[in-house]
């Protein structure tokens, strides 16, 4: 019988997972539709006023990760951008694809596939 071992968090990991992070991850999930999570939800907000000092309203974006670099994209950049972008790993494959998405909008994508693991050489970016 083949044991993996010990599973490894990627975000951009991998990242050792402390054994109470996986305690509470093996917790039953809310049902997000459900009244618990509406309560859950409605008491993030109020914490999310109190550290960002306002009594305004507060949005929580919910989407995956490339789901806000794509927000990230829209919001600060214009048609016609370049975005530069270097494909690393894993980590770096979602955020590229976040990336493609901002070509979806109209920014040029220039870059290069470095390879997992491989750092971005700085030459390759600059041409």
């Amino acid at each position: 019988m083949y044991r993996a071992g010990r599973h490894f968090l990627q975000i951009p990991g991998p990242t050792n997972v402390p054994d109470r992070v996986l305690r509470a991850i093996d917790a039953p999930t809310i049902d997000h539709r459900g009244p618990d999570f509406a309560e859950l939800g409605l008491e993030v907000i109020r914490g999310l006023q109190e550290v960002v000092k306002t009594k305004d309203p507060v949005v929580i974006y919910p989407a995956p990760g490339t789901g806000a670099w794509e927000a990230a994209l829209v919001k600060t950049l214009a048609p016609g951008d370049t975005v530069i972008a270097s494909e690393t790993g894993d980590f770096n494959d979602l955020m590229l694809a976040g990336t493609l998405c901002g070509v979806q909008i109209g920014l040029r994508l220039a870059g290069h596939d470095a390879g997992d693991g491989v750092s971005a050489a700085l030459e390759l970016l600059r041409a």
